[in-house]
């Protein structure tokens, strides 16, 4: 953040926290939505366990050695769950979680028929997960759901809050206009924001220069990647299953050697080789 916007493109699995590495990212988010419709074919209404989430962060922190922001829904409970929430998503290996304020189950940031639970219940949330942090450098950041059910006043007095509770940065979810962005950076001018850039949303697309420009630290695009994969995936089995063969999109898909450049093969290769031959030298 000292060096500029930090643009994470969303992951939701080590693989692609993995080739989000690959590619030149200086940071990444894992989405509880994307990993609860990739890991269980569900909707993201609280649905995905803490357990879950965590084995999945973890994995992903195993392979990409860049700082990784993980969705943490409600802090799966009330205080003391947003403690051991805490505690396992840092022990995890991730470089800070953010906690929204919504009732459970939630719903979808950018969907309609919330609920909020009371400024102070998410006060007393972010102060439990304060407390709950053993390394300083793990960043909570609180997220506000009220522009959509309250209005944006009531956001901002919430966010103001959350920051004097020890929250480490701030995410306003659901604006709907660059306006309304640089209405909430104005008036939180010394808390680190976070901006929200998904697609079908109520915000409209805002490009990361902007989001820069408007003074905001961190930009995730936390589905994208996934309604990508998942409309190449579906138009690709339709093919298939109409063709019955596979030679339409051989030019569309990673190549056995772009693989195995992802994930690193040859390293295990080498490994294999080299524990082999020191075994064979000790006999």
């Amino acid at each position: 953040m000292a060096q500029g916007i930090v643009v994470m493109p969303g992951a939701f699995s080590p693989l692609t926290a993995l080739a989000a590495y690959k590619k030149g990212a200086a940071a990444v988010y894992l989405s509880g939505g994307a990993i609860t419709n990739n890991l269980l074919g569900l909707p993201d209404i609280g649905l995905i366990s803490l357990d879950e989430m965590v084995s999945v962060a973890a994995r992903a922190c195993q392979v990409a050695p860049i700082p990784i922001i993980c969705d943490a829904d409600t802090g799966f409970g009330e205080a003391w769950n947003v403690v051991r929430t805490v505690i396992e998503m840092e022990r995890a290996g991730l470089a800070g979680i953010h906690m929204e304020d919504q009732v459970n189950p939630k719903r979808c940031g950018h969907l309609d028929g919330k609920e909020l639970i009371s400024r102070e219940q998410m006060c007393e949330k972010i102060r439990a997960a304060v407390s709950a942090k053993k390394d300083p450098n793990f960043v909570l950041i609180a997220r506000t759901d009220a522009r959509g059910v309250e209005g944006i006043g009531s956001a901002l007095e919430r966010a103001r809050s959350y920051a004097q509770c020890g929250a480490d940065a701030i995410f306003p979810e659901g604006l709907s206009s660059e306006d309304e962005f640089a209405y909430f950076r104005n008036n939180l001018p010394d808390v680190p924001l976070l901006a929200n850039m998904t697609e079908f949303g109520k915000t409209p697309l805002i490009p990361a220069t902007k989001f820069e420009e408007l003074g905001y630290q961190m930009v995730i695009y936390p589905v994208t990647a996934l309604r990508v994969m998942l409309h190449s995936v579906e138009n690709f089995y339709e093919d298939l299953l109409a063709t019955g063969t596979q030679a339409g999109w051989m030019d569309k898909m990673a190549t056995r050697a772009a693989l195995y450049d992802t994930i690193d093969y040859a390293e295990f290769a080498s490994g294999d080789s080299a524990w082999s031959d020191f075994a064979g030298r000790q006999v």
